[in-house]
């Protein structure tokens, strides 16, 4: 498109004379899009971000005096930051295809610099360190030309003094003489190899010429055997013969002996076997009745054994029964004694507390009476208290009295009216010669108090008695 201006990926696109530019870089920078570019007005230029590669030779001299010619290489690029870019472009712009020559130089100056501080064995043994430094002594600079470093890799150490082949004579001497102990153990391994293969041909041979004789003895003597087969064979044949003569005259023997065991031997042998049967069979019968008889006494002894044991056994487990008995009854019949006599205390003990605490609180009453000055109601009291006495003193007179009854029941319950109607009058007439007095003398007569049982009591009046 017309004034349509679009960056390539590793390009930044510089535009100068655009209202839009940033405070630092002082003009636009664009990556990644395109934007409009006018002709007159605004200028664009492109600055390249791809990969750079710059070579440094460079002859250095190190901290021992060694001079060395150090080749290396650097990769680097501009950074992709508008910082980095804005540095670039004001220097490398117009100079981009002499960039690696310029970053090369400044890398050589850091070069020689870090290697002036350094020995040749350092630098040798060390060269990512080298590397390393190098990179970061001219990180600064980098930085402020815009340029990022992404490898410094140091390539080859040239020495034209000789001094890195004199630090690796001894190493290659020494890895020399272990290749030539090396060679020297291989060949004597292989001597060793060889005589042990020599001498195990040796034994191979030995072993197959004794195994050859072997043969050899083995075909003459079979060859022998088979040149003395026919007088063995005729040998073999007489032999033969006089074998089966030897084995006719056993079998004539032994013809001749069953025929003196059947006739003779086994007859005499039947009838001695059937009188030493009929004698052992007697023997056997004595004996077994013998045996028989034995047993029999033996098991009446052992069940009249047996019947005592078990009538003795079964009176010690009654015994033992009975007395297990006894004991857990009177363990019972204790227990329950001991129940019962604890209830019977915890009873007769809440029936005293009962009648301590009514016989408490009617003399609490009587004496708050007796405070009141009711000396008619105390002497009433008193009189209720011996009543029972006089009806009792007056049925002790009827006690030994010759008395009829008439009308029956009716006659019984007149006799006990009348001796209650006695008891009744002389109640009477006693409460009225004690409640008069008493009412008279009621103001004169001043209380006393009693200590003791915590009562009061009236002044006895004249005349009465007061128990």
């Amino acid at each position: 498109m017309l004034f349509w201006s679009v960056p390539a990926p590793n390009e930044a696109l510089l535009i100068s004379g655009s209202r839009a530019r940033g405070e630092e870089t002082q003009f636009r920078i664009v990556t990644g899009h395109g934007c409009f570019v006018l002709p007159v007005k605004q200028k664009a230029r492109f600055l390249s971000l791809s990969l750079r590669e710059a070579e440094i030779a460079e002859e250095c001299i190190t901290t021992q005096g060694i001079r060395l010619r150090i080749r290396a290489i650097a990769a680097f690029k501009v950074g992709d930051d508008p910082i980095s870019i804005a540095n670039a472009a004001r220097r490398f712009l117009a100079e981009q295809n002499r960039m690696e020559e310029l970053v090369g130089r400044i890398f050589a100056g850091h070069l020689r610099s870090i290697i002036g501080s350094l020995t040749v064995e350092e630098i040798i043994r060390e060269r990512d360190r080298l590397a390393q430094e190098v990179k970061d002594g001219s990180h600064g600079e980098m930085e402020k030309l815009g340029i990022v470093v992404d490898s410094l890799q140091i390539q080859e150490i040239e020495d034209a003094s000789g001094y890195i082949n004199n630090i690796a004579a001894p190493h290659a001497a020494a890895v020399a003489s272990q290749a030539r102990i090396a060679a020297a153990k291989a060949d004597q391994e292989a001597t060793q190899r060889e005589q042990e293969a020599a001498a195990l041909r040796a034994e191979y041979l030995r072993d197959t010429e004794i195994k050859q004789a072997g043969f050899a003895a083995e075909t003459e003597q079979a060859k022998a055997r088979a040149a003395q087969a026919g007088p063995l064979a005729q040998a073999q044949a007489s032999q033969e013969v006089i074998t089966q003569q030897t084995l006719v005259a056993e079998l004539e023997a032994d013809l001749t002996a069953k025929r003196l065991e059947s006739e003779v031997r086994r007859p005499a042998d039947a009838d001695a076997y059937k009188t030493r049967t009929i004698a052992d069979a007697n023997r056997d019968k004595v004996k077994a009745e013998t045996d028989a008889e034995a047993f029999r006494q033996r098991a009446l002894a052992e069940a009249n054994k047996d019947t005592v044991a078990f009538n003795t056994q079964a009176e010690a487990n009654k015994r033992t029964t009975l007395a297990g008995a006894e004991a857990e009854a009177v363990k019972v019949q204790a227990a329950a004694d001991a129940q019962a006599k604890m209830h019977e205390a915890d009873g007769s003990a809440y029936s005293e507390r009962t009648v301590a605490g009514a016989q408490a609180e009617a003399i609490n009453v009587r004496a708050a009476a007796l405070g009141d000055g009711n000396q008619a109601l105390i002497a009433a009291n008193k009189l209720v208290d011996v009543l029972p006495a006089l009806v009792e003193a007056a049925a002790r007179g009827l006690a030994g009295a010759n008395l009829t009854v008439l009308n029956g029941s009716d006659g019984l319950g007149e006799v006990l009216t009348g001796v209650v109607g006695q008891g009744l009058s002389i109640y009477e007439t006693l409460r009225k010669s004690v409640s008069a007095p008493s009412l008279a003398h009621l103001d004169s007569a001043p209380a006393e108090v009693h200590e003791g049982n915590g009562a009061a009591a009236p002044a006895p009046a004249p005349g009465a008695a007061v128990d």
